[in-house]
């Protein structure tokens, strides 16, 4: 059973020289990880932005779901 989609990307952002190092990913550009959770009809039931652009995307996936504020959906059984 499926109940949406979830993906990740990179948005391209400018940091201070104090952060380049942090946010600059794998393919050499300073990006923000952001993580996105769709349903069925389209609409965004969860993102999250921010995360520096040299983390790796199971860490932020990780994060949301230890995020006690967010309950993840689950198919119905």
């Amino acid at each position: 059973d499926c109940i949406g989609a979830m993906d990740g990307t990179h948005v391209p952002c400018i940091v201070g020289a104090d952060l380049q190092t942090a946010f600059r990913n794998r393919k050499g550009f300073t990006s923000q990880n952001v993580l996105a959770i769709v349903d069925f009809d389209m609409k965004f039931t969860y993102v999250v932005a921010g995360w520096e652009g040299s983390v790796h995307d199971a860490r932020v996936l990780r994060d949301a779901q230890c995020d006690q504020s967010f309950r993840f959906s689950h198919p119905p059984t």
